[in-house]
């Protein structure tokens, strides 16, 4: 975990482009026209990923900005109401602060998104978007929780621990 106020950003930014690129890559096959769910018939190619990986690269910018001003604040106020860290085992204190930012960012990230490719980019009408946000949240919210639990959140914590594994043994050496 993040020691140091650095570290907490290249952490809130290596969640933030794990995130986004899961979430464009679900929402472009899904645009494509890919049926993802488990008994249907078409198969996802991989003319998904670079149209994800464009989008992610900067939607993955309002994620960052958008956690970092209020979604991780939500998120661990959330575990705090929630759990006691004394008594309860880490690792769900951990999963209920992922669900209280997921809880905050998903509506968030849906409605940016919703304004920038349903009004901005497609030019539908301003008073339609309430619908398209609440479509949009109905669709997404599934699989960015399920994704943040299983693949983005474990994904980032193994990259954060390799990057900074040496670096944090010797801060808690020295410390200690």
């Amino acid at each position: 975990m993040p020691r140091t106020k650095a570290q907490g950003q290249i952490f809130g930014l290596i969640m933030s482009y794990a995130m986004a690129i899961g979430m464009e890559v679900y929402n472009i096959a899904i645009k494509m026209g890919y049926n993802l769910n488990v008994g249907g018939f078409s198969t996802m190619t991989l003319r998904v990923f670079p149209a994800a990986l464009k989008e992610a690269a900067y939607m993955g910018i309002f994620v960052f900005i958008t956690s970092d001003l209020w979604g991780n604040r939500i998120g661990a106020h959330f575990m705090e109401k929630y759990t006691d860290p004394k008594k309860d085992n880490p690792y769900f204190c951990r999963i209920m602060r992922q669900a209280g930012t997921v809880a905050i960012m998903c509506p968030t990230m849906s409605l940016i998104a919703s304004i920038l490719f349903n009004v901005i980019l497609a030019g539908q009408p301003v008073w339609e978007l309430p619908a398209i946000w609440v479509g949009t949240l109905i669709k997404n919210f599934p699989m960015a929780l399920c994704w943040n639990m299983f693949a983005a959140a474990p994904f980032t914590h193994w990259l954060f621990d390799r990057i900074f594994a040496k670096k944090n043994a010797r801060v808690g050496t020295a410390a200690e």
